[in-house]
């Protein structure tokens, strides 16, 4: 058990601009930001929270006992056509390599490859354990879509509690979290809070209108890595609900738990 006092915000160096804004607002509310991992005495210490990339996160969290939850691998797959407005199946990458047309493939959480439109399968990245690029890695594959703007909602319990617009036509803009997309993601959530595919209480719910006015699902990500231009202090408690001590994750939400905290990534 952690043993009550300030709560540390780890946040590895460089920062983006908008994750020193994230680590301001944590300063505000009492946490203690450090771009390490805390040096402390045997036993029970203050929780510590996790806001960086993945492979980072991979590097410390288990050290550090910090419990990451994030969507399951096959959740946009599992989506009805009406919320996604394409076909998507989730496969592996050995899989993906015998693609004979072109389709959008990316790994539904990692980044170990580039997320983008491949000509078909022969042009996915060749097999390379270091950067977890193997034939058994999972990975989303999805029909072509053109995406005329995307946003980030930041899910808290089943509610969007901030957010903002990331792309343009596929290119970063950030801007104001439009109410088509709040309503959107408010729907998306109501599917999956009834029959549809479970999420984790704290997430990342990303949505996007389509060039011919439609709205879709991009994809479900998780919840401590690029805020955009969402409200940091909101974001904040979204971070806070998805990382921290093992012993603060509830049993509905530890199959979304990214790997053991006291093991090492798989």
């Amino acid at each position: 058990m952690c043993t009550p006092g300030p709560a540390v915000l780890l946040a590895p160096h460089p920062r983006s601009s908008t994750a020193v804004l994230l680590t301001e607002a944590a300063v505000r509310r009492g946490l203690r930001v450090s771009a390490r991992l805390p040096v402390a005495p045997p036993g029970p210490g203050p929780a510590v929270h996790w806001y960086g990339g993945p492979l980072a996160a991979d590097r410390v969290a288990g050290r550090a006992g910090i419990a990451l939850l994030e969507p399951a691998d096959g959740w946009l797959a599992a989506l009805p056509y009406d919320l996604t407005c394409r076909r998507v199946e989730s496969t592996t990458l050995g899989e993906a390599r015998r693609l004979r047309r072109a389709a959008f493939v990316k790994p539904p959480s990692e980044k170990s490859f580039p997320a983008a439109v491949y000509p078909d399968g022969s042009r996915l990245p060749p097999p390379d354990a270091a950067a977890r690029v193997t034939d058994d890695a999972a990975v989303l594959v999805c029909d072509v879509v053109d995406f005329a703007a995307e946003y980030r909602c930041f899910v808290l319990d089943g509610r969007v509690v901030t957010g903002s617009r990331y792309a343009v036509r596929g290119l970063l803009g950030p801007g104001p979290l439009s109410d088509g997309a709040r309503a959107f993601a408010g729907r998306v959530l109501a599917h999956c809070a009834g029959a549809g595919p479970r999420l984790p209480r704290a997430v990342v719910l990303d949505v996007g209108v389509l060039a011919d006015g439609r709205w879709a699902v991009v994809e479900a990500n998780m919840a401590w890595f690029a805020i955009y231009a969402a409200d940091p202090d909101r974001v904040l408690d979204v971070v806070l609900a998805a990382t921290g001590p093992p012993d603060a994750v509830a049993p509905a939400d530890r199959p979304f738990l990214r790997f053991p905290p006291d093991g090492q990534p798989s």
